[in-house]
């Protein structure tokens, strides 16, 4: 019994360890840089590609539309400034159709990033441009996007630094952009609480003190007005008086 049992125990000793290794995911074979598959319906698959050769920074993008259910196959093919780093599928107008918004990452002087964006109907596709920065949304940008999906509408952050210059210093604040589709054009509103809103606060609440300042100034010259009047009515009386001794 006793030899069985190191027999046994002997057993349990020589047993190797396995450990999980998760797959790593599929290479992108050259010139494709860049691969993402999205299911936006069942039996609706887009395949979202960019390639090229030579400069990473400038390339083509390739959209391959699969329609499995109709057996329909479509391809849209882009030019492409900067890197893919990520695609989202949305639909922002509720219409049934979806768009794929295509984030792009790009560098000159700063780092930006581009959005490539198309909305599918059936086998159509439309491009739509994708709004600029204004004057005022363009104040202190130094690049540094983050683009990401919340409630069905695409958000845009960055910080705001005190200039567009070299030299410009972060404030700590960040701009945060809305973007939304209505009639095949996408809208952006400002969702910022930047230093711009801080300071309209800061001046409303400063101008009722200002008010009561007015308001005092205004009573003392009131009462100067009545002691004047009081003096300028007390000196006929003394000339009467006068008279009739």
């Amino acid at each position: 019994m006793a030899g069985i049992s190191m027999v046994l125990f002997g057993c349990t000793e020589d047993k190797p360890k396995v450990s999980y290794v998760a797959p790593s995911a599929p290479k992108v074979m050259d010139p494709f840089r860049y691969h993402k598959m999205l299911e936006v319906s069942p039996g609706q698959f887009f395949d979202v590609l960019s390639w090229g050769r030579g400069s990473s920074q400038i390339g083509s993008l390739l959209i391959l539309h699969s329609d499995s259910a109709a057996k329909k196959f479509t391809t849209t093919t882009g030019d492409l400034e900067g890197a893919i780093v990520d695609v989202f599928n949305a639909d922002m107008d509720i219409d049934g159709n979806p768009e794929l918004l295509i984030s792009a990452k790009a560098k000159d002087t700063i780092d930006y990033t581009r959005i490539y964006a198309y909305e599918f109907n059936d086998n159509s596709v439309n491009k739509l441009d994708f709004p600029k920065l204004t004057s005022t949304q363009k104040k202190g940008y130094r690049g540094s996007d983050n683009f990401y999906m919340k409630e069905g509408k695409l958000i845009r952050e960055f910080p705001i630094y005190t200039g567009n210059t070299d030299t410009a210093k972060a404030t700590g604040a960040k701009r945060v952009l809305q973007y939304n589709l209505r009639s095949n054009s996408l809208t952006v509103k400002d969702l910022s609480a930047d230093t711009l809103k801080t300071n309209n606060s800061l001046a409303k609440t400063e101008e009722p003190a200002v008010k009561k300042t007015e308001e005092k100034k205004t009573e003392t010259k009131k009462s100067s007005t009545k002691k004047s009047s009081k003096k300028k009515k007390e000196t006929p009386k003394k000339k009467k008086r006068r008279r009739r001794n």
